[in-house]
């Protein structure tokens, strides 16, 4: 947040840091776990959002503009760190256990409802040479819970459904249980934070 204000000129304190980001996060921006309040004026934009590069940018910074205390540029600054590859830190657990799925031979896709190119950002975090598939729904065409994107991840992996275990966060990723994936949703959780991605190890072991 400090870093968006600084985007556009402005200084802010600690105190007004926490409260900008609680008014966005009430609005259900990323992360958040809140459900996002869809205006009319941008519901268009938000139903693509996910689809096309455009309707991504308008939809989210809609989304945090009409939070209180957002003021004249702010908006726009958040979604670039959005997009940045800099505003994103994974998962402590994720790396260990990316490392050991390889180690053990199992092919990983990246399954992603986004509006924008996910790879620069794995790249920066080090963890893109672990992703043998990119499945992201602007470049497939549809979206989580849809079934042909797990359909498309199953296809570019070489594996059937029945082999697979979707990791996720939201109601969306269950969707894979739709074509017979084994799913699994990990908490929700501060970014750099563990989530107990050692579940998954165990749940591989177990059949998929």
């Amino acid at each position: 947040m400090s870093l968006a204000a600084e985007a556009c000129g402005r200084q802010i304190s600690p105190l007004s840091v926490t409260a900008l980001a609680d008014a966005i996060g009430a609005q259900g921006w990323l992360g958040s776990g809140m459900e996002p309040r869809v205006r009319p004026h941008f519901a268009d934009a938000w139903a693509d959002r996910d689809l096309d590069e455009d309707a991504h940018r308008e939809a989210f910074t809609a989304l945090a503009a009409q939070a209180h205390g957002v003021f004249e540029g702010l908006a726009e600054a958040l979604y670039d760190r959005l997009a940045s590859p800099e505003g994103w830190v994974a998962f402590a657990d994720t790396f260990a256990t990316l490392v050991s799925l390889k180690a053990q031979g199992y092919p990983i896709a990246l399954v992603s409802n986004i509006g924008f190119d996910a790879r620069p950002i794995l790249r920066r975090l080090g963890i893109d040479r672990f992703i043998d598939a990119w499945i992201l729904s602007y470049e497939v065409g549809y979206c989580k819970p849809d079934e042909k994107i797990f359909y498309a991840a199953c296809h570019a992996l070489d594996v059937e459904p029945g082999r697979t275990l979707m990791v996720g966060d939201t109601m969306s990723d269950a969707g894979a249980a739709r074509i017979g994936a084994r799913c699994y949703l990990v908490p929700h959780a501060e970014a750099g934070r563990a989530v107990g991605l050692d579940a998954v190890l165990r749940l591989v072991r177990t059949g998929c």
